[in-house]
C-alpha cells in the first residue's frame, strides 16, 4: 500500500506491504540518495522505514485506549550495504518486522532489512504505551500537483547550516507533511537526519576512503517541534584511520535537546 505524498511515509516513498500481529513488511526506495552535507551516497532513509515497520509491530499490540511512542531505535548495517544498494538503485529495500519478546509497559520489535533478498541490515524499535490521544492532527490536504521530492534535503525539509568546531548542522524547516498525527516531527525523519549529521561529522575533510555507517542508536527524549531554531547537530568524538564515532542531537525551537544519537562508522 503506497502512502499519499502529503504524509511523512508518502514523502519518503514508503510502501506498506503487510500488517499482521506476527509480521509486518514494508519497503522504501533507497538507491541514488545522497547526504546533502557531503554529496555522498547514504542509507539514512532506512531509519524512516525501520521507525515505521518496527513501530507498527509494537503499535498493533496496544490496548483499546492506548497509543505508542517510540523511545529507542537501533540500526545496524552490513559492511557492504551502501555498495549493494548502489548496484541496483531502482530496487527498494524491504523491512520485515516481528515482535521481539513480550509486551509489558513497553514493547520491542526487530526488523530485518533486505535488498534483492540479501540481508543489508537489522534493527530494533522500542516503544512505550501511553493513553490514546483525544484528537489527531490531520495531514495537509492533498492536491493534484502534490508530488514526492527526490532530492533528500527537499524531501526532509532540511537546510545545510554552519557550526563551529567542525560540527555538522542541518536546520529542520517547518513542514506539516513531515509531522505525525500528534503534530510533531515524525521520528523516522529525525532519525534519518541524525544519521546524516553524524556521518558527515566523522567524514569531515575526507575526500576518499569514506567511513561507512555501521550502527546508529537513537534515544527519543521529548517531542521535536520545529521553528526558526530547530536543528540537528553532529560532532565527531573519535576519528581513526579505519573507524570513528560521533554523537548527534536534535534540538527543538526552544533550544532543548529532543533526541540524542550515537553513530559508529568503519572503512
Amino acid at each position: 500500500m503506497p502512502h499519499p505524498p502529503n504524509t511523512p511515509l508518502g514523502r519518503f516513498g514508503v510502501d506498506t506491504v503487510t500488517v499482521d500481529p506476527a509480521r509486518c513488511v514494508g519497503s522504501i526506495p533507497a538507491g541514488g540518495v545522497v547526504n546533502p552535507l557531503t554529496g555522498t551516497p547514504t542509507l539514512a532513509v532506512l531509519a524512516m522505514l525501520v521507525d515505521h515497520i518496527g513501530g507498527v509491530v509494537n503499535h498493533i499490540r496496544r490496548g483499546p485506549s492506548e497509543w505508542t511512542v517510540t523511545s529507542e531505535l537501533v540500526l545496524e548495517l552490513t559492511p557492504d550495504a551502501v555498495d549493494r544498494v548502489a548496484e541496483a538503485p531502482d530496487e527498494p529495500v524491504f523491512a520485515t518486522g516481528r515482535p521481539f519478546g513480550p509486551r509489558t509497559g513497553t514493547a520491542l520489535s526487530r526488523c530485518d532489512l533486505t535488498h534483492r533478498d540479501q540481508l543489508v541490515g537489522t534493527a530494533t524499535v522500542r516503544s512505550f504505551y501511553i493513553d490514546a490521544p483525544d484528537e489527531h492532527v490531520p495531514y495537509p490536504a492533498a492536491t493534484e500537483d502534490t508530488t514526492r521530492p527526490t532530492d533528500l534535503a527537499e524531501m526532509m525539509a532540511v537546510r545545510v547550516g554552519t557550526a563551529e568546531g567542525g560540527a555538522q548542522l542541518l536546520h529542520q524547516l517547518p513542514d506539516p507533511v513531515l509531522n505525525n498525527t500528534l503534530g510533531i516531527v515524525h521520528g523516522g525523519v529525525s532519525a534519518a537526519a541524525l544519521e546524516l549529521v553524524g556521518a558527515a561529522a566523522v567524514n569531515a575533510g575526507r575526500t576518499d576512503e569514506l567511513l561507512q555507517t555501521a550502527s546508529l542508536r537513537i534515544n527519543f527524549l521529548r517531542p521535536l517541534r520545529t521553528g526558526p531554531d530547530s536543528h540537528y547537530r553532529g560532532a565527531a568524538r573519535r576519528v581513526g584511520r579505519r573507524s570513528a564515532l560521533s554523537e548527534a542531537e536534535a534540538v527543538d525551537t526552544d533550544g532543548r535537546v529532543a533526541i540524542m544519537a550515537r553513530l559508529t562508522a568503519y572503512r
